[in-house]
């Protein structure tokens, strides 16, 4: 099962420890359905934002002990209550995704990353939450991870999201490398728009790096996941790197041999 934008990364897979899987999936179904509600469909933004609020009424409802009204959200309740879960990862989820209704373009690098904080990283802390792990360390390098898994989908959907409507690679870099928006439209790989990727990979490739030890801190079945994920941002990564950033011509997946390469790392990385 993939997380929302994260198509190369799974999540909740039969790598995790069985007790996980439930709660992971009803997480999933929250996120999946709060972020179509902000992305899919012809709905005008009032009405997202509508739907979008009336799920954090739902949050409201559980923090107060009451039952919600939506068969999802029931659900997620009863997982919250189960696993004692945080619930400020969830309003950051639905904060990030209202923001995606409104907001399109991102200045600074330091906008994405507090983008990042509430879309990626709150998937992470609710992992660590799921397994017991609560040490600040740990906590720090998932988010780490998360934000640079984010960070590569938005490198590797960069036309995605512009049928969308949206860019976020800074407007900062995109000035520095002297790349206007005509080009995104155009599919136009030219220029500087090479080694204004390659520095844009290089940062997330640091980002990733710095997280990764926490595939072994972590022991067991999610450990092995983990590392399976930082793996596959890492192949990501490298097939952006030698395709010098042209995500118009082909947008990088992970193959089954990927997969099979991964998995082999992962197990001997223990």
């Amino acid at each position: 099962m993939s997380v929302g934008h994260y198509e190369n990364f799974p999540v909740g897979s039969i790598l995790l420890p069985r007790r996980m899987r439930r709660a992971v999936h009803v997480i999933y179904h929250f996120a999946r359905y709060a972020d179509d509600v902000a992305d899919e469909g012809d709905k005008l933004p009032d009405e997202r934002l509508r739907e979008l609020t009336h799920l954090r009424d739902e949050l409201d409802v559980i923090r107060d002990g009451g039952i919600p009204a939506m068969p999802l959200m029931r659900n997620l309740a009863t997982v919250i209550s189960q696993h004692q879960l945080p619930l400020q990862p969830f309003y950051d989820l639905l904060s990030a995704f209202s923001q995606d209704v409104v907001k399109t373009r991102y200045q600074s690098f330091a906008e994405v990353v507090d983008y990042c904080r509430r879309s990626a990283n709150p998937v992470g802390r609710l992992m660590l939450a799921l397994y017991g792990e609560n040490d600040p360390r740990s906590l720090a390098m998932s988010d780490g991870i998360c934000t640079a898994l984010q960070l590569i989908n938005f490198l590797q959907d960069v036309g995605v999201d512009w049928n969308k409507g949206r860019i976020y690679i800074p407007l900062d870099d995109l000035e520095k490398y002297r790349i206007r928006e005509a080009q995104i439209a155009g599919r136009d790989a030219t220029g500087l728009w090479r080694p204004m990727m390659l520095a844009q990979i290089e940062r997330t490739r640091k980002m990733l790096q710095a997280g990764a030890p926490l595939g072994k801190v972590l022991k067991g079945r999610l450990g092995l996941e983990l590392r399976l994920v930082i793996m596959g941002g890492e192949r990501i990564l490298k097939k952006l790197h030698d395709s010098g950033g042209d995500v118009f011509r082909q947008r990088p997946v992970l193959t089954w041999r990927d997969w099979i390469y991964m998995l082999w790392r992962a197990l001997r990385a223990r």
